[in-house]
């Protein structure tokens, strides 16, 4: 079969209904439409969710609970099957790298390494944060981790271009 023989199934396609054709064609003079009100009109549509004036369900709820979104911190997952898939022995490995290698892609805040799979090559891998075990194996194979810093970063999710840092998470000592 070829691109050309293929063909939609019988009844899968339909006419375009053709209105405001005469009275006999069945959808003429009001087109479907009804009579008068709001949505005979042109530009007459509602809103989604509008109860025509009553108190709304999503208002008539309470709010309840609190979201985080705007402000979570996204990490760029890598495991350790795919570098042993994807790197050459000895190579120094960053986000750029990684990023030109299609592993990682997209915004993010971070690059975390974590455990699935095993390693065999000794690499150099500079991420922000690893979990226990994918240190124990990564290390264990002969590879060297670099954690990187933590940078002031300003992220699309911060309102109005205000800048945060992004510390490691240590309880404050109290102030005397």
């Amino acid at each position: 079969m070829r691109l050309h023989e293929l063909s939609p199934r019988p009844g899968a396609k339909h006419r375009r209904k053709r209105l405001g054709c005469g009275e006999s064609s069945g959808h003429g003079k009001t087109s479907g439409r009804g009579h008068k009100g709001q949505k005979a009109r042109s530009g007459g549509s509602i809103r989604h969710g509008f109860e025509g004036g009553q108190m709304p369900l999503i208002r008539r709820l309470p709010k309840r609970g609190f979201n985080n979104t705007n402000f979570k911190t996204v990490m760029a997952v890598i495991n350790l099957d795919t570098l042993e898939a994807r790197c050459e022995e000895g190579g120094v490995i960053n986000e750029q790298v990684l990023r030109t290698m299609g592993i990682i892609n997209g915004r993010n805040d971070g690059i975390k390494l974590l455990a699935r799979g095993e390693i065999s090559k000794a690499l150099i891998l500079e991420v922000d944060s690893v979990s226990i075990v994918a240190r124990e194996k990564f290390e264990k194979a002969g590879g060297t981790l670099l954690l990187r810093p933590a940078k002031l970063e300003q992220t699309r999710r911060l309102k109005k271009g205000e800048v945060r840092i992004k510390r490691d998470r240590v309880p404050r000592s109290k102030k005397v």
